[in-house]
């Protein structure tokens, strides 16, 4: 590319750009696009106006110029008949020094020295003066206009035409023919020329004077409706920018009120409006802190009994052999239900630590591949209660990540719980892979799925897709909602993919370090066996070493 080229390469792209960037002026702005319209449509109005007022002004000025000469014209023509009747010529030079003086007295009494005559009569007269005329007219004359002049002598005929101009250019004018009759030689069509371009340069002038008039007035009626459209705006973006502020939870801002015209009862409105919200949000705040504060305390007042009732429940767990039959049983339940409501407690009090932001994560550099094979290796024995068979898969997820692995293996063991209670009894592919920014683990059933209403509602608390379908293996309804905290917590996210029928996928995203800005998940969400017949047989997904190094690649 030569320089040139590449000086010119901006400002191409820039022309180029300025299409696109109008377009998105003309959606952003509603001052822009008010004085664009009014532009627009003034210009228009203008226009028209314009251009009828100059076609009434030409139309105007050439009938008055034709009229004029017609006048003149009919004059000098009676002048030259009257000179010609006078005459007793009888001769051939007679008759020119007749004719020269004919057009003296026309020339005279039209005013215009563009004159011509040509007899008209075909008999030949050697007496009869030769035709004779103005180079510049007899041009312009036509056989149509010689024509009429000759089959209708009693008349008078005229026709537009154009005179050349020594610069090259050309003159609109008209051309006036009539009969006169000259003694001893007979009938002679007289043509008179009439310049119209002192017209011509009035309506020039005139053209002009509108056009500069026209710009002007655009001018002024674009600085107007500027002014009147940016001073009715300006409480429209000062409302707009209050309720951007309000919508981002600056509570306290209002619209400011002057007068008692319409914007003032929209600044009053907007802020009786806002008083009304930020009063609202108030109240649902301060009920939202009660409802947190009660639901902590009343989980910690019953830890208290739920203790008690803990110890016991296993003295009597303890000597359940020495009970008899459903006495047994009845103890066995109160010990599997007090398990059960020890777990829900623990899950309302971390659920209320979410909800009072008190949560603090101690985070240390976790490898989720291990973690994940101690989950599954903890979770084994359940799978294989319900028929399914966890598998893991690590192609790159060996990279460590800084997270609380408390917390993260929660989620994990959620998402397994999860997936073996809905997974029909088939595997369970749990899936971890990494990349610069982000680390990723998901797990795959292949078990009932869910429709898209059911997933957007999957995280929340207490909700079950079918509520007719009992838990079997002691969930609380919590964990979901606590694994998207803890997910959320750490700067990650978790999503779920599901298809009645086909299953569900649920990933967690979280970033390798907490300086990350743009987290992309190594994993897809979408898994790549949908159109499969049918979860994939044993031997095709890869296990893992649990063993191997952290550098190491999983062994087939």
């Amino acid at each position: 590319m030569t320089q040139a080229e590449a000086a010119a390469t901006p400002f191409a792209g820039s022309w180029r750009e300025q299409p696109r960037r109008l377009a998105a002026l003309w959606r952003r702005s509603l001052q822009f696009r008010t004085v664009a319209i009014t532009l627009a449509l003034s210009s228009l109005a203008i226009f028209v106006i314009g251009l009828y007022i100059s076609f009434s002004v030409a139309s105007g000025l050439f009938q008055n110029q034709l009229d004029a000469a017609l006048g003149a014209s009919n004059k000098a023509t009676t002048a030259a008949q009257q000179v010609l009747n006078a005459s007793d010529a009888s001769d051939r030079a007679s008759l020119q020094a007749l004719m020269s003086s004919t057009v003296r007295t026309v020339t005279s009494v039209s005013g215009s020295n563009l004159i011509a005559y040509f007899r008209v009569d075909d008999e030949q007269d050697r007496a009869a003066p030769p035709d004779r005329g103005d180079p510049a007219l007899t041009r312009v004359i036509t056989d149509e206009l010689k024509q009429r002049v000759k089959d209708n002598p009693e008349g008078q005929f005229w026709q537009s035409v154009e005179f050349e101009t020594e610069a090259g250019g050309g003159d609109p004018g008209v051309v006036v023919g009539s009969t006169i009759t000259v003694p001893q030689a007979g009938r002679y069509g007289l043509y008179i020329g009439y310049d119209f371009a002192d017209a011509q340069e009035t309506l020039a002038f005139m053209q002009t004077v509108g056009t500069i008039g026209a710009i002007a007035l655009i001018a002024l009626l674009s600085a107007i409706t500027l002014l009147v459209v940016r001073w009715v705006i300006e409480p429209i973006r000062t409302a707009a920018a209050t309720s951007r502020r309000l919508a981002a939870g600056d509570l306290g801002v209002r619209m400011p009120s002057k007068g008692e015209d319409e914007l003032a009862t929209l600044a009053a409105s907007f802020n009786g409006m806002a008083d009304s919200l930020q009063a609202r949000i108030r109240e649902l705040a301060e009920l939202s802190v009660m409802q947190q504060r009660f639901v902590s305390d009343v989980s910690h007042e019953l830890r208290t009994p739920l203790t008690t009732i803990r110890l016991a429940g296993d003295v009597l767990y303890g000597q359940r052999e020495d009970f008899a039959g459903p006495t047994s049983r009845t103890v066995e339940l109160l010990h599997t239900q007090t398990d059960r409501f020890e777990t829900l407690l623990a899950d309302l009090l971390e659920i209320s630590r979410y909800d009072a932001g008190s949560v603090e994560l101690a985070t240390e550099p976790t490898n989720l591949v291990h973690l994940a094979g101690d989950a599954i290796e903890s979770m084994h024995e359940l799978a294989r209660e319900r028929g399914s068979e966890l598998r893991l898969v690590a192609p790159g997820g060996h990279l460590d990540a800084d997270v609380d692995p408390r917390r993260i293996r929660r989620i994990v063991r959620n998402l397994l719980g999860n997936a073996i209670e809905h997974g029909e009894g088939r595997p369970i592919v749990v899936a971890v892979d990494s990349n610069e920014s982000a680390i990723a683990l998901s797990v795959r059933d292949y078990g009932l799925g869910m429709t898209e209403e059911e997933s957007a509602r999957v995280f929340d608390r207490f909700w079950r897709a079918d509520p007719s379908r009992t838990r079997t293996i002691g969930g609380t309804g919590l964990g979901l909602a606590i694994s998207l905290e803890d997910a959320v917590s750490h700067g990650g996210m978790l999503d779920v993919w599901s298809r009645p029928g086909v299953g569900s996928v649920f990933r967690l995203t979280l970033p390798r370090t907490r300086d990350v800005e743009a987290v992309v998940s190594p994993l897809p969400l979408e898994p790549d066996d949908v159109g499969a017949v049918g979860p994939p047989p044993t031997g095709v997904v890869a296990a893992i070493d649990l063993d191997a190094s952290e550098g190491g690649r999983p062994d087939a």
